[in-house]
C-alpha cells in the first residue's frame, strides 16, 4: 500500500536530530496532492497557519516565565541565593529570554518577507526557529525547576530535579514526536 492509500506521509526520517530537517516540501508534494487535493502553496498556508496557533500557545507561556525571572533580583530573598542559585538564575534567564526571542522571530520574519513571495523560505525557517525555541524553553523550565526546587528543599535535591526535569522533557518533547514519527 502506498503512503497516498495509506492516509500517511512518505516515510519518517530516522532519528530525532533529523525532524529538525523534517521540512521537505518535495517528497510531500504528492501526498498532499493526492490525499489532501491542495497545491503547494494551500499546503504552505495550512502550515503556516498552524505553526501560528502552535506558536501562540507556547509565545504566552514563555513570555509569562520571562517576565516572572525578570522581577526575581528585585525580590528581598534574592540576595540569600548561593554562588550555584544564582548562576542557575542567569542560565535560565538566559535560556529564557533565547526561547522568547525565538519563538517570536518568525512574526518579524513575517513582515520582512511579506508580499516577497517567500513562504516556502518562511515555513522552514519558522518551523526550524520553533524547534530551537522549544529547546530552550525546556532548558528554561529545567532551570527554574533547579532553582525553586534548591532553594524549597536543598540545592542537590534542587540539581537531581532539575535533571529530572531535561529527562521528561526529552521524553515528550523529542523521543515520544520521534516514535511517533517513525510508526
Amino acid at each position: 500500500m502506498s503512503a497516498a492509500e495509506s492516509g500517511h506521509p512518505p516515510e519518517s526520517p530516522e532519528s530525532p536530530v533529523q525532524i529538525a530537517e523534517a521540512d521537505h516540501p518535495d517528497e510531500d508534494a504528492d501526498w498532499d496532492r493526492q490525499a489532501r487535493n491542495e497545491t503547494e502553496t494551500q499546503r504552505l498556508d495550512r502550515n503556516w497557519g498552524s505553526l501560528l496557533q502552535e506558536l501562540r500557545v507556547v509565545q504566552t507561556g514563555v513570555q509569562l516565565l520571562t517576565g516572572f525571572l525578570l522581577t526575581l533580583p528585585f525580590q528581598q530573598r534574592f540576595i540569600e541565593l548561593s554562588a550555584f542559585e544564582r548562576g542557575d538564575y542567569l542560565a535560565t534567564v538566559f535560556f529564557s529570554i533565547t526561547a522568547t526571542v525565538l519563538l517570536i522571530a518568525p512574526v518579524g520574519m513575517h513582515r520582512i518577507l511579506f508580499r516577497q513571495r517567500k513562504l516556502r523560505t518562511l515555513v522552514t525557517s519558522a518551523h526550524r526557529l520553533a524547534l530551537c525555541g522549544l529547546l530552550m524553553l525546556g532548558l528554561a523550565l529545567a532551570g527554574v525547576v533547579t532553582l525553586i526546587v534548591g532553594v524549597v528543599l536543598d540545592p542537590a535535591v534542587g540539581a537531581a530535579a532539575g535533571v529530572s526535569a531535561v529527562l521528561i522533557f526529552a521524553f515528550f518533547w523529542l523521543l515520544l514526536p520521534w516514535r511517533l514519527r517513525r510508526r
